[in-house]
């Protein structure tokens, strides 16, 4: 068995992750039974398309938030808050202080790109 030797890390939301498992769907012909079982799961709860993930992350890190890094963008897009209290539980995960003036810019920011719910 070989050991496959990690070149790069970096983290990714789940609409980037939908269009690599479908790279290396198209690639291998199928998924493996993790693979398969990782893009149930991203198809069930991925909320946006791989360009609008995109344009979001980039509105986000242009709002040059202090010590926010690319992991925390993604787990706010992967999770789409709708509220400040939303958003709250969120960074309590991670030991990252963010003030509620930047909480309000960051939602006012996603709530351009959330979906409007079906009634």
């Amino acid at each position: 068995m070989t050991k496959p030797e990690v070149i790069e890390k970096h983290s990714i939301n789940m609409a980037q992750l939908r269009e690599e498992l479908a790279r290396i769907k198209k690639r291998d012909g199928e998924l493996s039974f993790r693979g398969n079982k990782t893009e149930e799961y991203v198809s069930e709860f991925a909320i946006l398309k791989p360009k609008q993930a995109e344009e979001l992350f980039k509105k986000l890190e242009d709002l040059k938030i202090p010590r926010l890094k690319d992991t925390h963008i993604n787990k706010i897009i992967d999770l789409m808050p709708a509220s400040v209290e939303e958003l709250k539980v969120i960074m309590q995960g991670y030991s990252l202080p963010v003030t509620n003036e930047n909480l309000k810019k960051i939602i006012d920011t996603v709530s351009k790109y959330t979906p409007e719910k079906k009634k």
